[in-house]
């Protein structure tokens, strides 16, 4: 039955009946197949209905008219609005049945891990739905497309059954050019029936071919963000980025600036293969690899067992570029380091005062400057003004406040617990993201006079109201001159930042005016956190001096001037920010022109091209409109993705799906320390921070946090993140704000439902979800 006969809601009966007497009748199975199914994005298995062992005509039109009425059951309409599809249409197949000895599913790449070069069946007796409704424990097969297919001991498939099924995967597998999801069954007589082929949708987008295998790791787990950057996004950083590396002395391919900078799936990965095959090197990675979480630094660490990445000759660098890095780095890093532990308060002057230099010296092209004229100051002199070998004095008291944050373990080992080092970085002082976040509060504290225009109104009718100039003034304009090139992903020049689209500042005013308990008041809590630290430096100082007097003292002095410096950790992006969004406004200035032209369809699809492709629009007649669409289309499904590995193989594995799995504990979940402390508190499920309601002593469970996330922090009882590092973002203001932090937990956002009760132990890095 056709897409048209549902959609005129008639059903033609004689003609499905004359079909089906000319299908031989008797037994057929009626299958749904509606317009929004086996999409590249979202394969909707399972959400409509199919129907088996139909006989005769009255039973088949029955069968039809289910198949048709599925669409709209709960789960359908469900998986359609997860999938951001709005409509669609119903189609059935009606194919005859056969009776298989045996039946299932294969994948033509490995679901789970990723892998490319693996086909997966899965078999049972008989009809295949047991299968595919996980009613049976299947025999499981894993076939490696080169080598000869094994069966399992007393399984239902001989060898060679699973080498017609590799071989017809794969001929599936090229034919519609993607992996494939086969349903399939083999009768009595032996005769293999494919009854449907599908694209694989959860996979992992490929690493760029390169002839051979490499280890990626992904940056988004270090720094807070996961979502997919814009390809202007990658371009700009990658082109700004490697500025910094000529001041250093490096060279530049013009061409691909920073080459094991790797986009996959709209995120950036570092190619780290030569660094694991460099026989030095690959003894220290451990180590280094600390910051990314225990799953991703256990599974890199697995790979040193690898074969394909045994030590080889060479340095994974240019020798001489490295050493005359080093000797224009050092004896100046050196000195700044000294010259801030002496004086720490001349170098935190001197780290403020160069991010004012650096947005003073940012002169973008006039009004009248053409898309050439935009595009050339992009790309050639944006970046000139924030990438100098020390960005303007910030480089060196910010590496000393990382120092100084650190050290102190080290002294105090033994001496120290895990939270008590915590407390010593709560409340830290000049954090820009800190201060950003308790300005955001002072605008709520004004806001409390209109508390039910602004708990009332959507934010997306606030922001318009707040443009048009109808909203009282709360000092809304005044935050955002300093803090409006912020945002979630703030780095991808691709996305709106708060001074386009302030709906996100307004929802998390509306979250701070609902804090009832004056003691839950974050200037308070970050006040009282600061108080702790000091006493806590007391405290420690006088244990350590107990008993290693000199360790001690050292201790005491570091754990001082970290109070001075470790805040400062996040000015030297807040100094970059500035010129990511002039670059965004010469974009779209740029992206105006192009469209009205006729190159783009609207201006902001330039977000959607490289900074060379944007370039070469201006100065041809090149139509880039489908370009921008596709590649729009693509982040749009990025952006859908939940999980993404944080090491990844050249053959799409998922180097983290390879380790076996941890010991079950019921109802405990386990990652690692972020922030010490325990909290217990009804769980907020958040994946996006854009318009995100929380209410006060909420611990918030979220896949990743970047600064954007930071002002749901304030009045938040603990925070959960997917992944992350000690250093990432997050954990960081988690600290400072006191409040216990866990992170690294794999699969948080599924596992736990909003409203559920749970306790988080930040010291032991886990998470329980209590009974009720």
């Amino acid at each position: 039955m056709t897409v048209e006969s549902y959609r005129s809601g008639q059903l033609p009966e004689q003609e499905l009946v004359e079909a089906y007497e000319r299908l031989g009748g008797g037994r057929v199975a009626v299958r749904s197949s509606a317009t929004a199914e086996d999409l590249p994005e979202a394969s909707f298995a399972g959400q409509q209905d199919t129907y088996l062992n139909i006989e005769g005509a009255g039973e088949l039109i029955d069968a039809v008219h289910r198949c048709w009425d599925s669409l709209f059951t709960e789960r359908a309409v469900a998986y359609r609005a997860a999938a951001g599809v709005d409509e669609a249409a119903m189609a059935v197949v009606v194919q005859r049945m056969i009776d298989p000895v045996a039946a299932g599913v294969m994948f033509t790449a490995n679901p789970i891990t990723g892998c490319r070069t693996e086909l997966v069946v899965d078999a049972a007796p008989g009809l295949g739905t047991a299968v595919v409704e996980g009613s049976v424990v299947p025999d499981h097969y894993v076939l490696d497309e080169r080598m000869p297919a094994v069966p399992n001991p007393g399984g239902c498939l001989n060898a060679e059954q699973l080498g017609q099924l590799r071989a017809a995967g794969l001929r599936l597998q090229e034919h519609f050019g993607s992996p494939q999801d086969v349903e399939w069954a083999i009768d009595a007589e032996g005769v293999l029936w494919l009854l449907q082929s599908r694209p694989i949708t959860t996979l992992f987008p490929l690493p760029p071919e390169t002839g051979d295998t490499r280890l990626y790791l992904e940056f988004g787990h270090i720094q807070g963000m996961l979502r997919p950057c814009t390809p202007m996004g990658v371009s700009l950083l990658k082109t700004g980025g490697s500025m910094w590396f000529k001041a250093a002395g490096a060279q530049v391919d013009r061409r691909d600036p920073l080459p094991r900078l790797v986009p996959i799936g709209g995120r950036l990965y570092f190619d780290v293969t030569d660094f694991l095959r460099n026989k030095t090197m690959r003894g220290n990675l451990g180590t280094s690899l600390e910051i990314y979480g225990p799953r991703v630094q256990s599974a890199v660490l697995r790979m040193l067992d690898d074969p394909r990445f045994a030590p080889r000759p060479g340095l994974p660098f240019h020798l001489g570029t490295t050493l005359k890095g080093v000797l224009r780095m050092v004896p100046a890093g050196m000195a700044g380091v000294v010259s801030s532990l002496s004086n720490p308060a001349l170098a935190r002057a001197r780290a403020f005062r160069g991010t004012a230099e650096i947005k003073r010296l940012i002169a973008p092209p006039g009004e009248s400057a053409t898309a050439a004229e935009r595009l050339r100051w992009v790309i050639e002199d944006s970046h000139k003004a924030v990438m100098s070998i020390d960005m303007h004095g910030i480089l060196w008291p910010l590496a000393t406040g990382m120092i100084t944050g650190t050290l102190p373990a080290a002294l105090l080992k033994g001496v120290a617990t895990d939270e008590e080092l915590d407390t010593v970085l709560g409340g830290m002082p000049y954090n820009v993201t800190t201060q950003m976040d308790l300005k955001l509060w002072d605008l709520a504290v004004k806001a409390r006079e209109h508390r039910d225009l602004f708990l009332g109104t959507p934010p997306e009718d606030l922001a318009a109201k707040y443009f048009a100039g109808e909203l009282p003034d709360i000092g809304m304009t005044g935050f955002l001159a300093t803090y409006g090139m912020r945002a979630a992903a703030e780095i991808d020049v691709g996305v709106p930042h708060w001074d386009e689209d302030p709906a996100p500042l307004f929802a998390t005013i509306a979250n701070y005016l609902r804090v009832d308990d004056p003691e839950q008041a974050p200037d308070l809590r970050f006040k009282a956190a600061a108080a702790k630290a000091e006493r806590m430096i007391e405290t420690l100082s006088r244990r350590a001096r107990a008993r290693r007097p000199v360790r001690g003292r050292l201790a005491a002095f570091f754990m001082r001037r970290s109070r001075q410096l470790t805040g400062l950790r996040e000015l030297a992006k807040f100094a970059w920010l500035p010129v990511i969004q002039a670059c965004r406004r010469q974009l779209l200035l740029a992206g105006a022109d192009l469209a009205g032209r006729g190159r783009l369809e609207r201006a902001d699809d330039i977000m959607f091209l490289t900074l060379e492709e944007a370039r070469a629009a201006a100065h041809d007649e090149a139509d880039h409109r489908e370009l921008a669409t596709i590649r729009r289309t693509e982040y749009e499904r990025e952006l859908r993705r939940r999980i993404v590995p944080g090491a990844l193989l050249s053959d799409g594995t998922d180097v983290e799906a390879l380790a076996p799995a941890p010991p079950a504990q019921d109802g405990v979940l386990t990652g690692m320390s972020g922030a010490a402390g325990q909290a217990t508190g009804r769980a907020r499920v958040i994946r996006d921070p854009v318009g995100a309601r929380i209410e006060p002593g909420e611990i918030l469970v979220a896949p990743t946090t970047d600064p954007g996330w930071t002002p749901l922090f304030m009045t938040v009882a603990g925070l959960v993140t997917e992944t992350g590092s000690p250093v990432a973002h997050g954990p960081t203001v988690a600290r400072e704000y006191g409040i216990p932090a866990v992170i690294c937990v794999r699969g948080a956002t599924n596992e736990i439902r909003t409203g559920q009760l749970i306790t988080i132990d930040g010291t032991a890095g886990t998470v329980r979800v209590e009974p009720e």
